[in-house]
C-alpha cells in the first residue's frame, strides 16, 4: 500500500490501521463553494479491472466535515470518496463523485452516532456501487455512480478533517478482492 497525502501520525496493528488527521485536508472540486482541495489522506492499494472493496471503520468525528471512509481514484479530477462525513453535530454517511466537478450526496443520518461503520464498494466495468452496514452483515445501497472505465485505479482508506484540529479514526480488516465479470465463465 503506498501514500497520497501521508499524515505524520499512522500507526499499523495487526488487521488494523489508526490513522491520526491532520487539519486543513479535504477532497473537494469547485461546486459552489468555487474551491478545490486535494490535501486529504488516501492510503491505497492499485487495483485493475472489477473489484470489491470492504472495510469496517470508527473514527471520534467531532468538526464540520470530519470524515473517513473508502476512495477510488483515477486522478485528481476523477474520484469517489464514501463513508462518515459529521454535519451538525451527527454523523452522516455520504458520497462524494466527481467528475471534474464534485457531487456531494447525503444518505443516512446516525443521530445515535455508532461506533462504527461497515463500506462495501464494489467496481464493475463503468459503475461503481457504494453499499454500507451497521452491523457488518446487512448491507444498504447508498449510491451507484458512473466512473471512468479505465485500466488502473487506486483504492484504500481515505480520510480528511477540513474546518477542525484532526481526529484519529481507525480502519480494520481492509480487503480487496477481483470479481469476475458478466461475460467471464
Amino acid at each position: 500500500m503506498e501514500w497520497y497525502n501521508q499524515p505524520s501520525r499512522w500507526e499499523v496493528r495487526g488487521s488494523s490501521i489508526t490513522i491520526q488527521t491532520e487539519p486543513n485536508t479535504d477532497y473537494w472540486r469547485q461546486t459552489s463553494y468555487g474551491f478545490t482541495y486535494d490535501s486529504g489522506h488516501f492510503y491505497y492499494q492499485t487495483q485493475q479491472g472489477n473489484f470489491q472493496a470492504e472495510v469496517q471503520f470508527s473514527g471520534a468525528y467531532q468538526h464540520l466535515y470530519d470524515q473517513a471512509g473508502l476512495m477510488v481514484r483515477v486522478d485528481a479530477e476523477n474520484w469517489i470518496k464514501c463513508g462518515i462525513e459529521y454535519l451538525d453535530g451527527v454523523q452522516h454517511i455520504s458520497a462524494v463523485v466527481t467528475r471534474v466537478y464534485s457531487d456531494w450526496s447525503i444518505g443516512v443520518a446516525l443521530p445515535d452516532n455508532p461506533p462504527s461503520l461497515w463500506l462495501r464498494l464494489k467496481r464493475e466495468g463503468d459503475a461503481v456501487e457504494v453499499q454500507y452496514a451497521l452491523d457488518g452483515q446487512t448491507y444498504r445501497l447508498l449510491r451507484l455512480a458512473y466512473f471512468p472505465p479505465v485500466d488502473e485505479v487506486q483504492v484504500g482508506l481515505m480520510c480528511a478533517a477540513p474546518q477542525g484540529p484532526g481526529f484519529p479514526v481507525t480502519f480494520t480488516d481492509f480487503r480487496v478482492g477481483s470479481i469476475p465479470t458478466l461475460t467471464e465463465e
